[in-house]
């Protein structure tokens, strides 16, 4: 199947949020029983170090990594350290655009593994040689300049769509949600999650109709 002839969903975020790994994992795994391979992500930058001014703090994403883990995603963020958490996303924005130039499939292939590797296996993917590791696995073309001006031209694209925070969806019917798969709120020093399956619910019927 040609990319003329797929469904596309637009979500931008940040390879090193933790709330995306767990919403683009629920909707890959809710697009795998229904069985629709018709239909891809597309995952934009929405580069949170720059949008803040400041790299992620390793310790509040382990954090919250861990209340994600504990409330509502016991198979995600079992490997994941600190001590290797990346000091830049921008390097591993800019490979997913580079793989999107190659075909939706493998931007969506590339989007999903370096989330794995920062996540699940506590890979720094902000190295070089990380980088290239993934080029090799998933036979990528090497990232050029335009790879790397994506990162911004994506932010302002997004800020312009009204992109709100990490995940942002747009649905073919013309929505567009923040976060859909899960209820968040502050309890102490840690988060109180529950999966929003209303919400949830909602971006499914949108995205396969």
């Amino acid at each position: 199947m040609s990319d003329t002839d797929l469904t596309v969903i637009e979500v931008f975020a940040d390879v090193v949020c933790p709330f995306a790994h767990v919403g683009l994992r629920r909707w890959v795994d809710r697009r795998d029983e229904l069985g629709r391979t018709d239909v891809r992500l597309r995952v934009r930058a929405w580069p949170l170090e720059l949008i803040n001014g400041a790299p992620m703090d390793a310790e509040a994403v382990a954090g919250k990594a861990a209340d994600l883990r504990a409330q509502v995603a016991p198979n995600l963020f079992g490997g994941f350290t600190p001590a290797a958490f990346p000091s830049s996303s921008l390097p591993a924005l800019a490979l997913t655009h580079a793989a999107y130039r190659h075909s939706l499939e493998a931007g969506e292939r590339t989007a999903l593994r370096l989330r794995e590797l920062t996540f699940d296996e506590g890979v720094d993917v902000s190295k070089p040689e990380v980088i290239d590791q993934v080029i090799d696995e998933l036979d990528l073309p090497i990232p050029d300049i335009s790879d790397d001006d994506s990162v911004t031209k994506d932010w302002d694209e997004g800020r312009q769509r009204g992109v709100v925070g990490s995940p942002h969806f747009f649905t073919p019917d013309g929505g567009a949600v923040f976060c859909p798969t899960l209820d968040i709120h502050k309890e102490g020093s840690h988060l109180a999650v529950h999966f929003d399956e209303g919400a949830f619910a909602h971006l499914i019927a949108a995205c396969f109709g």
